[in-house]
């Protein structure tokens, strides 16, 4: 029951914000995002205690001629997920409360829909369950891109939602071939793992194929990202806070729970193929990041590159790498979290993200400049930030799959600091510009924000065993399973 209150409680909310005036909504949106994330701590609570498993899942036959039930369950993974999904919207919701938005109770609504979609996705032990989350998922982000979004909002939210339909739609076919070969014509989540498995390994291959189309898209991993840059400009901040900090996790949530137990042959055959594109993925959008002159490109193809680590980490498959990219999931939603609100105050501010026409902002808030530098320092991994624990393990276990593969994917360390020191450097230091001089210092409800996030990144990065160890049976489980 907590599992289905979990995925409720965000919709409950959703429907209640229309009763309400704007100013009301933000007051209930937080409320409900702060209760959800103190539910996701008791369900932690419950399932490491093991007090009573009962509460975290649920099942009902739902259409039964279709072996089509409603079956939700809790474990180490999809729990770290959902923590994902509990922890970000607060920060989102929170960091949102001095920007007036047109009818802003429809937005937070979109919000929580997501939101509540989202833990559906991570939650879903039926084939079919977790196709109709994925997809009830990206309603609410195109709407919110496309009321909210900044210009050309309509071709690039339509191009998004194109890319993303087209993705899915390889990953249902996908999804019905193994159902198709399930003894009792069933979506059940452990019926498909026994199906794909035994599968000839080319046809596993086929499976993994589907499936890695529509995550990389998702994700989004070179060549399928075009879509991903200019969407994350467009979409207001919140919108894109929730697409880069948790919706991009649901692509990387299901190589972990589809395609690994259940193509597993076809991964130990063609996985090297998938992992080849991530790495890519990295270094090519690095080397993007390098070049960009506005800040939120800089962000959005910065997302892609660490997005393309994890992928090739859950790729590789061994207990190092997965509990990598378990941490670093963690870790990218909390620092593009960061990354988005520190663009949001100097866009608030300055009408512009150039960064070129910025300058000497620490001269102005040094402490502004002090909690950006923080979340900079996590992004290029620095030891003791939340990255480093993440990127370490990623790399290390890639290194056992492919030194060659985990030599290149370890540039991106490198090409982190250049992009990223450049863009503090160019924007909080040197001579104030014209646009700078006068800037205002931070609120409190900024700095409030901004602290939060900070302590998440050292505490994380001194500590991260707490969080390491909610998936590590989970993860040693899967292993055993696949092996």
């Amino acid at each position: 029951m907590l599992t289905l209150l979990l995925i409720l409680l965000p919709f409950l909310t959703a429907a209640l914000l229309m009763l309400f005036s704007d100013q009301q909504a933000k007051t209930i949106a937080i409320c409900s995002a702060v209760i959800e994330l103190i539910l996701a701590c008791f369900t932690l609570h419950i399932l490491q205690s093991g007090a009573n498993p009962s509460l975290l899942t649920l099942k009902y036959s739902w259409i039964s001629s279709l072996g089509i039930s409603f079956n939700i369950a809790m474990d180490g993974i999809s729990m770290l997920m959902v923590l994902i999904a509990s922890l970000v919207m607060p920060l989102v919701v929170f960091s949102s409360f001095n920007k007036v938005y047109n009818n802003s109770k429809m937005l937070y609504a979109m919000m929580m829909i997501m939101q509540g979609a989202m833990i559906g996705v991570f939650c879903a032990s039926d084939g079919f369950l977790f196709y109709l989350f994925w997809e009830i998922a990206l309603i609410p982000i195109y709407f919110i891109c496309l009321i909210w979004g900044g210009a050309n909002r309509q071709k690039i939210t339509f191009k998004f939602f194109i890319y993303t339909l087209f993705g899915s739609l390889f990953m249902l076919l996908a999804l019905i071939y193994v159902y198709l070969h399930t003894p009792e014509r069933s979506f059940d989540i452990q019926a498909l793992y026994a199906a794909g498995r035994s599968l000839p390994v080319v046809e596993q291959g086929w499976v993994m194929g589907a499936f890695f189309l529509a995550f990389a898209i998702k994700m989004p991993i070179f060549p399928f990202h075009t879509w991903q840059p200019d969407t994350y400009y467009t979409a207001p901040t919140p919108g894109v806070m929730l697409l880069s900090g948790v919706m991009s996790k649901m692509a990387t949530y299901g190589l972990i729970r589809w395609v690994l137990p259940m193509v597993p042959q076809g991964l130990f055959e063609y996985g090297h193929i998938a992992i080849v594109f991530s790495v890519i993925s990295i270094l090519y959008a690095s080397c993007i990041s390098i070049i960009q002159k506005d800040f939120k490109y800089l962000i959005a193809y910065a997302s892609i590159a660490h997005l393309g680590l994890i992928s090739a980490g859950i790729l590789a498959a061994n207990a190092q790498s997965l509990q990598g990219a378990m941490m670093e999931m963690l870790n990218h939603a909390i620092n593009t979290v960061g990354l988005f609100f520190v663009y949001d105050i100097i866009v608030n501010r300055t009408g512009t993200s150039e960064m070129k026409q910025l300058g000497g902002i620490r001269s102005i808030d040094s402490s502004f400049a002090f909690m950006f530098f923080i979340i900079i320092l996590s992004v290029v991994a620095l030891p003791f930030t939340n990255g480093f624990v993440g990127e370490f393990l990623l790399i290390l276990g890639l290194f056992q799959n492919s030194p060659i593969s985990a030599s290149i994917a370890g540039l991106s360390i490198i090409l982190g600091v250049v992009y990223m020191f450049r863009s503090f450097q160019t924007m909080m230091l040197g001579e104030t510009s014209k646009i700078t001089l006068n800037l205002p210092k931070l609120t409190i409800q900024e700095k409030s924000t901004l602290y939060i996030i900070v302590i998440l990144i050292i505490g994380f990065g001194v500590y991260p065993k707490p969080i390491l160890e909610i998936t590590e049976n989970t993860i040693k489980t899967l292993l055993q399973g696949i092996q």
